[in-house]
């Protein structure tokens, strides 16, 4: 018999270990900085170009690219070298599950990557590094070499749809997938949230673990409060020896 399929939803509790903060958590970012959040909206962004050098000075000074994967990362990477067939839905935009052994094509970034730039303008894209290059160089608001346009980071940011192909996929895979696991997520973003309800509705086993309580707690078949780090692999290591 085939082994069931698991889809995890990740979100920044999982990459908080990699010395990334959260962003709603206690010490999160927009608990810590209310202002921040108009560094990564659309409007803000696209019609203030103070609004653009500070997010590129934020950008420089992130620690998301510098990031390595942790033992969650790198649990759900053993999942599925170990030939579970997992699949990663993922609200955070730092590539650590990449970094960590899985096959991009198994993971679906919600929110973008902040690996990449991309122009508003011509949808030319790029590694971010190189646009930090050029900030690091003394150009405050870099403008898109081959337009002229605003670059931004290839995420999505407030006041932006998210791509409506790579969602539709990640509904596909939640309606089909026997276990569900939702890990580090507040599950209080639309539309990613939802799809606790959708695999639930779908007759998933559904695995909350995080470190507060989610609106969807009591859907769940199983809520774990423990760290992440020790929780996820303890919990993917049963997944993988257990029966289909």
């Amino acid at each position: 018999m085939t082994k069931p399929l698991v889809a995890i939803l990740s979100g920044a509790g999982i990459s908080t270990d990699s010395g990334i903060p959260d962003y709603r958590g206690p010490g999160g970012l927009w608990r810590k900085d209310p202002e921040a959040e108009k560094l990564v909206t659309y409007e803000y962004y696209m019609g203030d170009p103070e609004i653009r050098r500070r997010s590129w000075q934020m950008r420089r000074k992130s620690r998301t690219l510098k990031a390595e994967p942790n033992t969650a990362h790198r649990a759900v990477a053993e999942l599925e070298r170990a030939g579970v067939p997992v699949r990663v839905i993922t609200q955070n935009v730092d590539g650590l599950h990449q970094l960590a052994g899985m096959p991009a094509r198994k993971v679906l970034e919600l929110h973008g990557s902040a690996r990449s730039f991309v122009c508003t303008g011509c949808h030319a894209r790029g590694p971010m590094e190189d646009a930090l290059a050029r900030v690091e160089a003394g150009e405050e608001d870099p403008p898109c070499l081959e337009c002229g346009g605003i670059l931004k980071s290839a995420t999505v940011m407030f006041g932006e749809r998210l791509d409506p192909v790579v969602l539709g996929e990640a509904v596909a895979i939640t309606k089909a997938c026997q276990v569900f696991l939702a890990v580090g997520s507040s599950l209080q973003v639309q539309p990613a949230a939802g799809l606790a309800g959708v695999a639930a509705d779908h007759g998933a086993r559904l695995v909350i673990v995080n470190a507060e309580a989610t609106p969807y707690d009591e859907l769940a078949d199983e809520v774990v409060r423990e760290p992440i780090g020790t929780a996820l692999p303890k919990l993917l290591r049963r997944l993988g020896t257990e029966q289909p």
